[in-house]
This record gives C-alpha cells, structure tokens and sequence, in this order.
C-alpha cells in the first residue's frame, strides 16, 4: 500500500497576504481556492499564486507545522518563502 503525501502550503493573494494550508492534494486544493470554494479567507482575498510547498509523510507532522507557520509574522514567511530562512 502506498503512504499518502501530505504537503503544506503558502498562497499569496491579490492583496499581498499570505494564506497557509495543509492538503493531500495540491493541484486539487489549488483549483479549490481559485474557485472560491477552498477557504473563507481566500474567497476574500482571491488566491494569485502558490510561494511556498513542504511534503510530508506523517500527517500529524504536517498538521503541526501548518499552525506553526500560521503563528509566524509575515517577515518570518517571507523568510522560509524565499529560502532565507535556512541560511547561517
């Protein structure tokens, strides 16, 4: 039996926030979000692209770090989006 995939994921919207999100499905999600149906907040605020994507295998992993994220300040996801954050 395959493992499922887990992926969480940052959206920017037309408006320059972020939006964070955990799916099994990316491609799936993302049409969701773009139709309006994937969230409140992107409904509001019309998903313009996807910055940032993590896969993991254990959906607790992914659950966690999704909430971790969402507590960030947008300086710090604009960090981890543009690959900063990893640097020493």
């Amino acid at each position: 039996m395959d493992s499922w995939k887990w992926y969480v994921y940052i959206i920017q919207c037309i408006d320059k926030s972020y939006y964070t999100g955990m799916t099994w499905s990316p491609d799936n999600r993302w049409a969701q979000h773009l139709s309006g149906l994937g969230s409140k907040y992107t409904a509001k605020h019309k998903p313009e692209k996807v910055v940032y994507l993590e896969e993991y295998e254990i959906l607790e992993q992914a659950r966690l770090r999704e909430k971790q994220i969402e507590g960030w300040t947008r300086g710090k996801k604009e960090k981890l989006i543009s690959g900063e954050w990893f640097k020493w």
